[in-house]
């Protein structure tokens, strides 16, 4: 098994790819305030959650989904069409950064997605491409909630802190006009769901792909616990073009 396979199942439980709980996912959309009509574009979707609960808050808005994963693509489809939002929900199997659209967006996320471009401020820079004037972004990056071990720093990578983060934002020509910065009991739901899952559907198929499933839910598991639980944070910057 590949590994976006193995995500696309670690993600089955917490199709938000990201340790943002639905009632706070919800209230970082209506702050957006999209309009009628609002084009939307999801960069690194994932199972498109994002994007299908703004198709639900907004029921005159479509949205594009980018993504490289055919597997997740597979499920934000089958998300769209359980709750009746396929005709409104785009999905290309494409890297982010490659991704082109004629015309400009409302709003456009990219939630824990930014190595797709490089680093924040890549990512800012790209999707200035895409939003138009007056439109806003809502982009999720992690952060150093304290100092890393310098194990964790190589292991997971060299982020800033909370601070440096909104700077390197605004820097980029950038305003956050809110913010939401994920809890530790947001976290906790994320990391065992994810691992929780995994080997839930490792007991329900004994094999080669259970065994791999297992041990990918372990050593996530065991860098979490012992590593960056409490360290790591994760904040969602809505934000708007200067």
């Amino acid at each position: 098994m590949d590994r976006q396979q193995l995500s696309a199942i670690a993600h089955l439980d917490h199709p938000i790819a990201a340790p943002v709980s639905p009632a706070n996912l919800d209230r970082l959309l209506r702050r957006a305030a999209l309009p009628e009509g609002a084009r939307v574009l999801d960069l690194g979707c994932g199972e498109a959650e994002w994007s299908l609960r703004a198709l639900e808050l907004v029921p005159s808005a479509t949205a594009d989904g980018v993504d490289i994963s055919p597997h997740a693509l597979a499920s934000a489809g089958r998300g769209a069409a359980a709750r009746g939002l396929s005709g409104r929900l785009s999905l290309h199997l494409t890297p982010a950064g490659e991704f082109s659209a004629p015309e400009p967006y409302d709003l456009v996320l990219c939630l824990g997605a930014t190595h797709a471009f490089g680093d924040l401020g890549d990512t800012l820079n790209a999707v200035a491409g895409f939003v138009r004037p007056g439109g806003l972004a809502l982009v999720g990056e992690a952060f150093w909630e304290r100092p890393p071990t310098p194990e964790l720093t190589e292991t997971i990578g060299d982020y800033s802190d909370l601070p440096g983060t909104v700077d390197t934002a605004e820097s980029k020509g950038w305003l956050t006009v809110y913010a939401h910065t994920s809890t530790l009991p947001e976290w906790d739901d994320y990391e065992w769901s994810w691992t929780g899952t995994l080997n839930r559907w490792a007991t329900d198929h004994p094999g080669p792909d259970g065994d791999q499933a297992l041990a990918l839910a372990r050593e996530h598991r065991d860098l979490w616990l012992r590593g960056y639980r409490g360290v790591l944070g994760f904040v969602s910057l809505l934000l708007r073009r200067v």
